[in-house]
């Protein structure tokens, strides 16, 4: 199984989602889980996962399937050896699933992400990874369902988030 997750914020709740899927094309997902949970942490800069990471792993502690790799709205690295949140996800998970970042803009010093188009997009999404490799995450993401730039399931985990 596949996962993909995003936290929501909110004044009086956080609010985790998952999108399970079982393959990188599906169109639809399989199942969700959502996770809710008091505030979150004031932002630390420098320390996003901190902020960020209980939820995650709230929220993929309910899932029940063995998972293949989590797609994260986000980095897995920041700098060639500074890890994001995918590196601190992939950590806490016993490193054994594979974490996939999908992020809208390069981070400054991310020079390891591949850009990958999608659609009829000229703006790449860039791509990091730990546990498998880069190249081969970035072809993951290419093929994932979506007519645009973000795809289908990454906008459903987005949408679960806000909406729930």
């Amino acid at each position: 199984m596949l996962a993909c997750v995003d936290v929501d914020y909110r004044e009086e709740s956080t609010v985790a989602a998952c999108v399970l899927f079982r393959d990188w094309a599906e169109p639809a997902e399989a199942s969700h889980l959502v996770e809710r949970g008091p505030p979150a942490a004031p932002y630390e800069p420098g320390q996003f996962y901190r902020r960020e990471l209980p939820f995650l792993l709230r929220v993929l502690g309910t899932v029940r399937e063995p998972l293949e790799a989590v797609v994260i709205d986000g980095c897995v690295w920041l700098a060639e050896e500074k890890p994001g949140l995918g590196a601190h996800l992939f950590e806490a998970l016993g490193r054994g699933i594979p974490v996939i970042g999908v992020a809208k803009t390069r981070f400054h010093s991310s020079e390891s992400a591949v850009p990958v188009l999608r659609g009829q997009s000229q703006r790449p999404l860039f791509v990091t990874a730990v546990g498998v490799d880069p190249a081969d995450a970035a072809e993951c993401v290419r093929r994932m369902h979506g007519p645009s730039r973000i795809p289908t399931l990454l906008n459903r985990v987005d949408r679960l988030c806000r909406d729930s």
